[in-house]
């Protein structure tokens, strides 16, 4: 048995390394630097299927892929938009003109018993927390980066 462990180690080393990219993330909480960078794994079609203006929100560390929406049904409408079943809000962000974004969830009837900090580092980002949206009499609790 001893021979075939070289050729063996190489296939075990490297499991763990194709499943990195696998984070059950969403493209809504993306890193972007300008908008064209957000929702690119989706088909031109269905990219054109989103409801409202897709943003690179800058006022975040890093970038926050997110778009504009009027209810929470506009934040998963497009086919792939949302990869996971995690719940979407839409909200005002830090009480910004009355525009609102579609944000991943991170309010209690949502996460039940998870610690809010660890379920967003689980389901959008290692980064990022959850906060209020900042969004005044419409403020949710939602995954975003630090900043």
């Amino acid at each position: 048995m001893l021979p075939r462990l070289p050729f063996i180690l190489p296939v075990v080393l490297l499991v763990p390394l194709a499943a990195c990219g696998d984070d059950d993330s969403e493209n809504t909480g993306e890193a972007c630097m300008v908008a064209d960078d957000c929702y690119e794994d989706l088909s031109s079609d269905n990219r054109d299927m989103i409801v409202g203006e897709i943003e690179c929100l800058d006022n975040v560390e890093g970038g926050y892929c997110t778009h504009q929406c009027e209810t929470n049904d506009d934040c998963c409408v497009a086919p792939g938009e949302c990869e996971t079943d995690h719940p979407q809000v839409c909200s005002p962000f830090e009480n910004e003109s009355g525009i609102k974004r579609c944000f991943l969830s991170c309010e209690p009837e949502v996460i039940g018993d998870q610690e809010e900090t660890a379920y967003c580092q689980e389901f959008a980002n290692e980064a990022f927390g959850c906060r209020s949206s900042g969004g005044g009499n419409e403020n949710r609790k939602v995954c975003v980066p630090p900043g």
